[in-house]
């Protein structure tokens, strides 16, 4: 059995809300990663959450959630389709964890400003 793993996106938001273009990235980046994992058999979209940030309630984010199996390759291929799609790559985080052990935290693996070296929800 292929071991599977949670990749979260992760973008900051100026308010819990977010804004007519925090919607409209939110639904962009779902769909072109949806397509993109799926072509790649690499895993799919499974969710996201937009709002105040659990470890920071004066910070907010939204995050959008994949279940993938091939952990690098899933994320260099998030990073490149963000990029090519100029779909906000210079703000994202991306963290993953193993599917299945929700007891366990997110580990950062991409940020988009150097010396950031934590991730939370």
């Amino acid at each position: 059995m292929t071991e599977k793993y949670w990749l979260a996106v992760q973008y900051p938001l100026k308010s819990a809300k977010g804004s007519q273009r925090d919607n409209w990235l939110r639904d962009k980046v779902m769909e072109y990663l949806e397509i993109s994992l799926a072509d790649a058999n690499l895993g799919y979209v499974d969710g996201f959450d937009m709002g105040k940030c659990i470890s920071d309630p004066n910070k907010c984010a939204l995050n959008i959630f994949c279940v993938i199996t091939e952990e690098e390759r899933s994320i260099a291929l998030v990073k490149r389709v963000l990029r090519e799609s100029r779909l906000d790559y210079t703000r994202i985080q991306i963290a993953t964890m193993p599917h299945g052990k929700e007891d366990e935290t997110y580990t950062l693996k991409y940020a988009h400003k150097k010396g950031v070296t934590d991730f939370s929800l």
